[in-house]
């Protein structure tokens, strides 16, 4: 190691750098810089308050961010990777970077290959490449061939000889590699921004008609800056995007207190997103473990000789899972060599093992004949217990086809046990509208039998899954209908995912073994538990570190809670976006002075749209919370509502200037009164839903009402450059503010707190 040198472990996490530069280079924040420095070059100084706002959400978002990476590190500390390595003939666990040149590396089905080496032994080794070469299918390797890391081994055993560590190697890509091909930008992720580049469009386009229109009145520098920062800062929806990556952020770091890494930004959008949860029955309905509790032998056979014969095969076999594990320890053996070996897979169904001169088979009670034990093995497995058969074969082993007329020595009978808590998750989870689909390898009654004990709702019998049609359309039929599928191979779990979300369904997958991993490829959003494999782990883009189903419903309400207030706040900015190309439209365009200074519109948006969106984004709610149509649901409430608001303050900044003639300032302090009270109810008709919530928006808006009042009584109105309220100020603010809120009334019902349409508004 002191010749290697030091290695750095994979990030877990974003790096402070790149969340610095998150934060601080935005598009939006250029924007801002610019003006900013064109108003303290040409301007009035007071005119750049916006640079401090800028400063005071860039730290925020960034101390929310850093917040989330140190939990998100302390968990994924939990659930890195690890090599099983052989020094001085013993074998221990060590972390990724403690490997070095010549270390002997043990693999078994689910281990990721976290260095390039060179395979020393492979006994029926299949390698799954797709990372690194884009082959879906996995690769048979034998002594001699490269591993490279990247890869994870999928079937059989071996173990190689580490060649390449560190920088010269695949392993510092792989994590970023193994989550990044799967899943494109979430769809709010889209929306959000092709909301925000148009806005930058239409921005640049009355950018240019507003230069144009200034140049052509022969504005004084100092009024034309003051209108051209007072419009761009209107226009830009700065608080957007902050909002968006803080709420993220936030979930995130909420998400890790529940004891879930999220490995991808987007998961808590896709898991409060999701239709159809598609799980694996072993170690999410039940727990990870097995028990035995019976062996009973053919009638020909010695219980006792049946018992050692299983408890030497258990011992031997050198790939473990949790069934022979379970029969080890109850029937513990004495380990002999093996001959011969056939390890496991989820897609044969069964392993083998030559010991001496007998080859013993353990695997699906269907490839035995079972004679006077078929009723018993069916009574069994409609209990809900696994059962297996094990027995002998003369024939050779052949990994490509199951024995041939095995002899049946007996039956083994396991007993899952269903989690405490996997009737109440399910249960919540069907009141939410989520369908549930159970994929499990073992027999369909079994699994049926399970999920009724759960509390699964199954419209038809279960599905064996060596039957599931060629046919697209005939599967996808099946697929919607079934809430069952037993025997089902790795293939055909991804199959079936696959066609779950080409019929439209936000589709999740729950699993741990390797078994799983192509279904969580190809689903939405990937839940692995922490006691799977290192492949499931490093696939999902959810990672449950507790290991347990029930920490899914709290995390799909944050998710929902989340994304409903994402979807409502995020019409203030574009409102307000709206509100000042009506701006520019109108009075911009002519030789009236604008109606308000740079310094009035930071004053009006920290009040009516920055502080409360800050609350409100992640405060708890109720209601709807697709992002269906998110554009034109945005839109529908924002343009009218720029509109109504723009028609307020236009309408009763030219009465009070031109009809009461009053001076300038006390003309922008009716605008800037109009905006933020109008402003302030638009929030009231967005959140007002409910009587308990009602009070609170009620309560948070007329607090931010009376600091605006305190800014104009107080000394501070010399700064903003307002007046202390008078009787026409009052006179025109009340004008224009009836004028607003009436025909938003006008408008629909979406503008009218507390009506049935807020909250779908």
């Amino acid at each position: 190691m002191a010749e290697r040198g030091p290695i750095e472990p994979p990030a877990s996490s974003r790096s402070y750098a790149s969340i610095i530069r998150a934060n601080v280079f935005t598009i939006f924040n250029l924007i801002l810089a610019i003006s900013g420095g064109i108003t303290l070059a040409f301007g009035d100084w007071r005119d750049s308050l916006f640079l401090y706002i800028l400063v005071a959400n860039t730290a925020i978002g960034v101390q929310q961010e850093v917040k989330a990476k140190r939990a998100l590190d302390r968990l994924a500390a939990l659930v890195v990777p690890t090599a099983n390595v052989v020094r001085d003939g013993t074998p221990r666990k060590v972390a990724v970077e403690e490997l070095v040149l010549g270390d002997v590396v043990r693999i078994v089905p689910g281990d990721q290959v976290v260095a390039d080496g060179t395979l020393l032994v492979a006994d029926g080794l299949s390698v799954d490449e797709s990372i690194l070469t884009g082959e879906s299918n996995p690769v048979q390797r034998g002594p001699g061939d490269e591993v490279r890391s990247g890869s994870f081994a999928v079937e059989g055993v071996g173990a190689y000889a580490v060649n390449a560590v560190g920088p010269e190697s695949y392993a510092e890509r792989l994590v970023g590699e193994a989550r990044a091909f799967r899943h494109p930008r979430s769809p709010l992720e889209r929306a959000v921004s092709q909301l925000l580049f148009g806005l930058v469009a239409v921005m640049v386009l009355l950018g240019a008609l507003l230069s144009f229109a200034l140049v052509e009145s022969d504005r004084d520098l100092d009024e034309a800056v003051e209108t051209a920062v007072a419009a761009a800062l209107t226009l830009v929806p700065e608080g957007l995007i902050l909002l968006v990556s803080l709420t993220y952020a936030v979930a995130a770091l909420r998400m890790a207190r529940r004891g879930a890494l999220a490995q991808q930004l987007n998961a808590i959008e896709s898991l409060a997103a999701a239709e159809i949860i598609c799980l694996d029955k072993t170690g999410t309905l039940t727990e990870p473990t097995l028990r035995v509790l019976d062996l009973v032998p053919a009638p020909e056979w010695n219980p006792e000789a049946v018992a050692e014969a299983i408890g030497r095969f258990a011992a031997s076999a050198s790939a473990r899972n949790g069934t022979l594990d379970a029969i080890a320890g109850a029937y513990p053996g004495d380990p002999v060599p093996v001959e011969e070996q056939v390890v496991f897979s989820s897609r044969r169904r069964w392993s083998a093992l030559r010991l001496g001169s007998t080859s013993y088979v353990l695997g699906a009670p269907e490839l035995f004949s079972l004679g006077l034990l078929s009723r018993r093995a069916s009574e069994e497995a409609a209990r809900g217990r696994r059962v297996l058969a094990f027995g002998t074969t003369m024939a050779a082993l052949d990994e490509q086809e199951p024995p041939r007329e095995p002899t049946l020595l007996g039956l083994v009978v396991l007993a899952e046990q269903l989690r405490p808590s996997a009737r109440e998750t399910v249960a919540y989870l069907l009141e939410e509208g989520i369908e549930l689909k159970v994929l499990s390898g073992d027999a369909p009654e079994t699994v049926a039998s399970i999920a009724a004990d759960a509390g699964i709702p199954q419209p038809g019998p279960p599905v064996d899954g060596r039957e599931l049609p060629e046919d697209p359309d005939a599967l996808r039929r099946l697929a919607l209908a079934s809430a069952v599928v037993g025997r089902i191979s790795p293939e055909g779990k991804r199959r079936v995912v696959e066609v779950l979300r080409d019929a439209g369904k936000y589709v999740v997958m729950v699993g741990d073994g390797v078994n799983d991993v192509p279904a969580l490829k190809a689903a939405r959003l990937g839940i692995a538990q922490a006691s799977g494999s290192q492949m499931a782990k490093s696939v999902a883009d959810l990672v449950l570190v507790s290991g347990d189903f029930a920490a899914v419903p709290p995390m799909v309400n944050e998710g929902r809670t989340i994304l409903r207030n994402l979807q409502r706040v995020s019409k203030l900015f574009v409102t307000k976006s709206a509100f000042a190309a009506f701006l520019i439209l109108t009075i911009g365009l002519t030789p009236t002075s604008y109606p308000f200074l740079p310094r009035h519109l930071s004053l009006a948006a920290a009040i009516a749209v920055g502080t409360p969106a800050f609350f409100l984004a992640l405060a708890p709610s109720s209601g709807p919370w697709r992002p269906t149509e998110f554009l034109r649901d945005v839109s529908r409430f924002a343009v009218p509502a720029g509109i109504g608001v723009g028609l307020g303050v236009l309408s009763s900044y030219l009465f009070a200037l031109n009809v009461l003639d009053l001076p300038l300032i006390e003309a922008r302090t009716v605008a800037t009164t109009v905006l933020v009270v109008v402003g302030l109810y638009l929030i009231l008709a967005l959140e007002a839903g409910g009587r308990r919530r009602g009070l609170a928006v009620t309560g948070l808006c007329l607090g931010l009402f009376c600091l605006y009042l305190l800014a104009l009584v107080l000394p501070t109105h010399n700064f903003f450059e307002l007046s202390v309220p008078n009787a026409a100020i009052l006179l025109s603010s009340s004008g224009g503010i009836g004028l607003s809120i009436v025909g938003l009334w006008l408008t629909g019902e979406r503008f009218v707190p507390g009506r049935a349409g807020t909250l779908r508004s």
